[in-house]
């Protein structure tokens, strides 16, 4: 009797991890996973469907919504073909307004954003909004969040983020969500934006387990103290993925000596996590020089990269300006209750002493994690967010 009810217990777990293997919901996808049957619904939102509902896209009439604004956009283009064609590919975003690309209900996980938007990408505001919050889980301009720092194209190929000619942007950062996800764009600009846009989504059960995507974005000259603030006020438990870094610098030496620190669970003066350089923080060495050339050697690689080195023009750029990326995604930097961020500004001066310096740096940081998140502070104003 006992030997019957022990071969029937462990005929039951089988059957158990059998099915909970064998029920995949749809993410983590990789080369291993893409032979997986699984029952998650794959959905688009776009200008040729604002909703991603099934069977409700290319329905724009070029004839019924000609003039409509973001209703026809390419109307007159479409004027002889009819309906079904390219008749709403993109949106115009005017001056002050925000504009919802999606509204999604949950629960599921946002896979891939592309977008090419036109403008001023420092003056136009990307955020995202988890479960009808009302303060973003995601504020940036939308050029920083991409990787360009500088308003100036750069190729980016890694890959949470690719920046791929003439200016189309793309993110893979998986964003989980349970009831609901809003993605929203706003002009600050004194003219008019056009966006093209698609947002790949899956809906899908989404485990306890999974925390929420963040990023937040940061710009300062640092003060006397040579310290750029990449993120500090996080709350919860979860993991920072991720950063990038514009450095616009003042001095005509080697400006990336700096050290960057993560206060994590606690940590008041000293860090528990501890860098030894931001060149060495981004995964490169001895000043990102090419041996041979003696320059600035640019690079983009699936976790790291120098992938944007501005060099002055002998006219009106001024200063070099770099743009480089970090992403942590074979080693997440986990925190329990809390996490603090910085980078030193520091170079080298004369005698081989460093140089506390004061560089325009732009930043974005970001982490996943629990939900409620604190309130970030507020993006500065447009003039500060302006490249000049």
């Amino acid at each position: 009797m006992k030997k019957s009810s022990f071969l029937f217990l462990c005929m039951v777990a089988f059957t158990v991890a059998w099915s909970q293997e064998g029920k995949f919901n749809g993410l983590d996808m990789n080369l291993s996973t893409l032979s997986r049957l699984s029952d998650a619904k794959t959905r688009s939102i776009s200008p040729e469907n604002f909703t991603g509902e099934k069977g409700k896209g290319g329905m724009a009439d070029p004839v019924a919504d000609k003039g409509k604004r973001n209703v026809a956009n390419a109307a007159n283009e479409a004027r002889e073909l009819g309906k079904g064609w390219k008749v709403n590919p993109f949106i115009i975003i005017n001056p002050g307004e925000t504009f919802t690309m999606a509204d999604i209900a949950g629960p599921g996980a946002i896979q891939h954003i592309w977008m090419t938007p036109t403008g001023n990408l420092n003056f136009s505001i990307f955020r995202i909004y988890y479960d009808g919050e009302t303060d973003p889980s995601v504020e940036s301009p939308v050029g920083p969040f991409f990787g360009i720092a500088w308003n100036e194209f750069s190729p980016l190929n890694s890959l949470a983020i690719t920046v791929n000619p003439g200016s189309a942007f793309n993110s893979y950062w998986k964003m989980p969500f349970r009831k609901n996800c809003k993605i929203t764009m706003q002009n600050i600009d004194s003219q008019p934006m056009r966006l093209y846009y698609q947002v790949d989504y899956t809906l899908t059960e989404v485990g306890n387990d999974e925390a929420y995507f963040h990023a937040q974005y940061r710009r300062s000259k640092p003060d006397a103290n040579s310290l750029h603030t990449i993120l500090d006020g996080v709350k919860g438990k979860g993991q920072y993925v991720g950063t990038f870094m514009g450095v616009g610098v003042t001095n005509n030496g080697w400006w990336g000596e700096g050290e960057i620190k993560f206060f994590m669970d606690g940590d008041k003066e000293h860090a528990t996590i501890v860098g030894t350089g931001t060149e060495d923080y981004f995964c490169g060495s001895y000043n990102f020089e090419n041996k041979r050339t003696h320059q600035y050697q640019e690079f983009s690689t699936p976790y790291t990269g120098l992938h944007q080195v501005l060099r002055p023009d002998g006219l009106y750029g001024s200063q070099q300006r770099f743009g480089m990326y970090r992403w942590h995604i074979m080693d997440p930097i986990r925190f329990d209750k809390d996490l603090k961020v910085t980078i030193q500004d520091l170079g080298w001066r004369s005698g081989g002493r460093y140089l506390p310096q004061h560089s325009d740096i732009i930043t974005v940081a970001y982490w996943y994690q629990t939900e409620p998140h604190q309130k970030f502070p507020g993006l500065p104003e447009a003039d500060v967010l302006e490249v000049n």
